[in-house]
Parts: C-alpha cells; sequence; structure tokens
C-alpha cells in the first residue's frame, strides 16, 4: 500500500465523526410547536453545538452577547419577558468583546447549549435559550 492510498484511507475514516460532530442546528429544531424545548434541545443540553444566522444589531456597543436571528434584522430583536421569546432566535454570549459584524453577514456560533430563562443583570435582556462561552465566525 503506498502512503497516498493509507492516508486517503485514513481520511475517509476520520471524516465522518468530525462531521457529525460539527454538525450545524438549525434555531426551530431547538423548539417544538408550542414553543416547549424540543427533544433534540434538551437531549443536547449542556453540550457544545453549532447554530448558523445573522448577528441582529446589539443592545450596546461594548458588549460579550448578541441575538442570532434566522434572518437578517436590521434592528434588535429584543424581549421583554420568556413568554415574548421568539422561537427564531439564540441568545449567544462570547468569550471576548464582541466584534460586531453586519446584520445581513451569515454566521456560525459555537458553544455550550443552555436551556430556561435567565435575566441579564446589566441589560435586563431575558432569555430561554443560549449558547455560552461561544465563538463565531462569518458563515
Amino acid at each position: 500500500m503506498d502512503r497516498r492510498l493509507f492516508l486517503a484511507g485514513l481520511a475517509s475514516i476520520a471524516v465522518p465523526s468530525a462531521v457529525a460532530a460539527a454538525e450545524v442546528v438549525r434555531l426551530r429544531d431547538l423548539y417544538n410547536k408550542d414553543l416547549s424545548f424540543s427533544e433534540i434541545a434538551t437531549t443536547m443540553e449542556g453540550e457544545s453545538i453549532t447554530v448558523s444566522g445573522f448577528m441582529a444589531p446589539p443592545l450596546k456597543a461594548e458588549s460579550r452577547f448578541f441575538v442570532l436571528t434566522t434572518r437578517p434584522m436590521a434592528v434588535c430583536p429584543f424581549c421583554e419577558s420568556e413568554a415574548e421569546w421568539p422561537n427564531d432566535i439564540l441568545a449567544v454570549y462570547t468569550k471576548r468583546l464582541l466584534k460586531v459584524v453586519p446584520f445581513n453577514v451569515p454566521l456560525l456560533a459555537r458553544g455550550k447549549l443552555e436551556l430556561g430563562a435567565v435575566k441579564d443583570e446589566e441589560t435586563g435582556f431575558v432569555s430561554r435559550v443560549r449558547i455560552v462561552d461561544a465563538t463565531y465566525e462569518r458563515g
């Protein structure tokens, strides 16, 4: 067996698990139709996930969180209570201060999934679902 054939075979074994680990979760898959958390969400709670979407304009200039939306939004979909939380947004709490990305640029955000209502002490923002210790990149 030559070296190229060996490396190609090795890559074909490693790639499926890497792809599965990096599978992108859709925002709509985190909720049931009644806005309760889906089986996917409850199963993945506490796990690192990747979600695609768009950065809504942040609430303030120097922040460590933003809202990820399914479609570009020129204004922030700020929610005052968990009862008003839509099923197509996700709070993303980052490790570092944000570098704002234009609202119409697709992103991939990765972080640990948390479920349940939490109020941000600094802004008053209430989230029902969020990813924490997150990173993001243009997608």
